[in-house]
């Protein structure tokens, strides 16, 4: 059974960590984990994220669960806070969805290389992976340490214009931040954005894709997971 069951984080943790002192609400959610399709990734009623910015207290929801999208020995893992990821690399990775060492194509508004509090986790040791993501690894954070343990050889970020013209060659998995979508990039064009994703989508290994609620409105980032994941695309990759 999975880990992701759903459950709240109360204590400064993980992604609990941001501006707990001086916020009202202390606790954040984590989503069950489901099997399903697109049509199963949902907004939520619980606050998954917190901060306080400019002086207010934002509240993020975020998905109602992280939903498991299966096909054709391709697994997409679809969750709201980014450091997931890390938990869902080491699970595809243990089940031979991906060989150790590949290519990470990280296609995000932010770097999210920032150094975590250590790299004391057990990678062969999925409940112990569990506590290092929810509890050391936060939205900013999480990529360094799938580095540090082997899990990725390099890391290619695409966050710019000239990043996204790459040609990205070898076996990778493939890791999308919506907030790629954000306003803040709307200097690339959308449908370039939107072509550059699809076409990595079909010779990724394994997809993580993270909603990012503080960065971008839910609903609009799953009308364009919808787009990303159109029926044209899903047929090609069967």
């Amino acid at each position: 059974m999975d880990k992701y069951t759903g459950f709240y984080i109360d204590k400064p943790v993980g992604n609990n960590i941001f501006s707990y002192e001086d916020r009202k609400n202390k606790k954040i959610y984590v989503p069950k984990l489901i099997s399903g399709d697109l049509e199963d990734v949902l907004v939520g009623e619980e606050i998954v994220f917190n901060e306080i910015d400019d002086g207010s207290e934002i509240s993020s929801k975020g998905l109602k669960n992280m939903v498991n999208y299966y096909f054709q020995g391709k697994d997409i893992y679809i969750f709201d806070n980014h450091n997931h990821a890390f938990y869902f690399w080491i699970k595809s990775l243990s089940l031979n969805r991906f060989s150790k060492g590949c290519k990470l194509v990280h296609v995000d508004q932010h770097k999210d290389m920032r150094e975590p509090e250590n790299y004391d986790v057990e990678i062969d040791n999925i409940e112990d992976v569990f506590r290092y993501t929810n509890e050391v690894l936060n939205v900013g954070n999480f990529i360094k340490p799938a580095l540090k343990h082997g899990v990725f050889s390099e890391v290619i970020i695409m966050d710019s214009s000239y990043s996204l013209d790459l040609d990205i060659q070898g076996e990778y998995v493939l890791d999308i931040d919506l907030d790629i979508f954000s306003k803040d990039m709307d200097y690339i064009p959308y449908d370039t954005r939107l072509a550059k994703i699809q076409n990595l989508i079909k010779s990724a290994r394994v997809i993580t894709v993270a909603s990012s609620p503080f960065f971008i409105d839910q609903e609009y980032a799953i009308k364009v997971l919808k787009e990303l994941f159109n029926y044209d695309i899903i047929e090609e990759l069967i």
